[in-house]
């Protein structure tokens, strides 16, 4: 499945997860690539050509927008309604997927395995 066509089944690549949880709140590129960062203590870093990339694809899909600042040297992004949705359902599914993972592996313990 190609990147693009993730969005289409309203699924998100892990770096478009982090950049769209990163602008619950408006953020320039330096802040978002910082707050991945600090958020996943370092576990998760992201490069400009990666959130470039990724923020004009989420972009046209609909999910942030470029606000209009006086200091044109600092772009700063915000969510749409579109993208807040995404991201809060793109939460819940990882929660279930992550409940799916703890119930296999309690199964295998038990020796339950049907």
């Amino acid at each position: 499945m190609s990147r693009s066509s993730s969005y289409e089944l309203e699924q998100l690549t892990d770096p478009a997860y982090y950049i769209l949880i990163s602008l619950l709140t408006p953020r320039h590129g330096y802040g978002i690539m910082k707050y991945i960062s600090e958020l996943t203590e370092e576990e998760v870093t992201m490069g400009p050509a990666t959130l470039y990339t990724l923020i004009k694809k989420m972009q046209k899909a609909g999910y942030l927008v470029l606000n209009e600042d006086e200091d044109e040297r600092r772009k700063t992004y915000s969510l749409t309604e579109k993208g807040r949705s995404m991201i809060e359902n793109e939460i819940e599914r990882r929660a279930r997927m992550a409940e799916h993972g703890r119930i296999a592996i309690e199964q295998t313990k038990e020796g339950d395995y049907e």
